[in-house]
């Protein structure tokens, strides 16, 4: 039996933030075309899935088709009202109900099936099908607030999962872990005051939202200290990343004792993503999913699902997903990154490293880590 599955759909690569392919309204049969875009295109996410097939690695995944989600599933977290318009906005063709979150025609039944993937994952992974698992969600989520779409997020795919599967198999405590390089606001908004869901967010300073850093936004009512935010400054690379989670979110989660850790696993830390300004490269993406393995083997029994988030630079995001999914699975792929080797020329120079350190050490007094 495969250790790891890996959920994804064609339909989900043909969400469009644009409406239109030559003079025809994109969607029904019509696909998108790869210009139309701007910055959320699907050829990240495609080329992803298509590295791991070239690469012989989904030989090695178990990779079952997924549902969308159901009514009763979004409105554990969406509003009726917010369901409503989204779907009557989507059949007229599509629009943008929020901040940065356009979509076209149809764009309501691929934000469900995306939703779909990532509760299908959280299922297996629960059910004992597979030990953990990666959802290639898309559109993605952690933006979206229970009663409007942000950042090209359209419904909440992660606590959208996690209520379904409390619903379905009585599912305790959870840990979601965003290393999204924008700061996870809607999921932090859907768990703000509840104790049961730990969120943690590392994040680039002020990004976006813009302007938000959040550090001080530790949870509300039952919620109190449940909530993590870890602004990094700009330029943080590798070295600062793994600091980061060995000094603050790896004991967060071990004094949460989570019975699932969910991963956003936003790719758009990369050295080259047009939307932020981190140094991250594949390798310390492999490393930050093997770190995050080991903990849910001692903390969960190795119960781990990463649900994809944004991540924008097409020719270099797949390889941080191959070497997440390689991490995952443990197989090992002929697969060599051609930019490795560059990227790690641009890391921080010790005196900035040594100031980032600083920040994570006052971070970690601050709530008693």
């Amino acid at each position: 039996m495969a250790t790891t599955g890996f959920y994804t759909d064609e339909r989900t690569f043909w969400h469009s933030t644009g409406v239109q392919a030559l003079f025809l309204p994109v969607g029904e049969w019509v696909q998108p075309p790869t210009g139309s875009y701007g910055a959320d295109t699907p050829d990240s996410k495609r080329r992803f899935y298509n590295l791991a097939v070239v690469s012989g690695l989904t030989e090695k995944l178990h990779m079952p088709r997924s549902l969308p989600v159901t009514r009763e599933d979004l409105l554990r977290i969406h509003p009726a009202s917010y369901i409503d318009r989204f779907k009557e906005v989507s059949d007229a063709g599509g629009g943008d109900l929020g901040d940065l979150a356009p979509f076209s025609k149809g764009g309501f039944e691929i934000a469900q099936l995306s939703a779909g993937l990532a509760n299908h994952a959280i299922d297996d992974v629960l059910t004992g099908k597979v030990q953990n698992a990666y959802a290639l969600c898309r559109p993605a989520g952690h933006h979206c607030m229970p009663d409007r779409p942000m950042g090209f997020c359209l419904l909440s795919n992660i606590p959208i999962a996690i209520e379904a599967n409390r619903a379905r198999h009585g599912l305790g405590r959870v840990a979601v872990v965003d290393w999204d390089v924008h700061h996870g606001n809607g999921t932090q908004a859907v768990y703000y005051e509840r104790a049961d869901t730990l969120t943690i967010s590392v994040h680039q300073d002020r990004c976006f939202p813009p302007g938000y850093s959040g550090a001080e936004d530790r949870g509300a009512g039952a919620g109190a200290g449940f909530n993590l935010n870890i602004p990094l400054p700009a330029g943080s690379g590798h070295d600062t990343y793994l600091h980061a989670f060995n000094q603050l979110v790896i004991p967060a989660l071990e004094r949460f004792k989570p019975d699932l850790i969910v991963v956003a696993s936003g790719l758009d830390a990369n050295g080259v993503d047009p939307l932020a300004r981190m140094l991250l490269h594949s390798e310390t993406f492999r490393e930050l999913t093997l770190l995050m393995k080991a903990t849910a083997a001692r903390l969960c029994g190795g119960r781990l699902v990463a649900v994809h988030e944004g991540g924008y630079a097409e020719a270099y995001v797949p390889f941080c997903g191959q070497a997440i999914l390689e991490a995952l699975s443990g197989e090992t792929t002929a697969v060599v990154d051609p930019a490795l080797e560059m990227f790690s020329l641009w890391q921080p120079g010790e005196r900035v490293l040594a100031f980032h350190r600083e920040i994570i050490a006052e971070q970690a007094a601050a709530i008693g880590l």
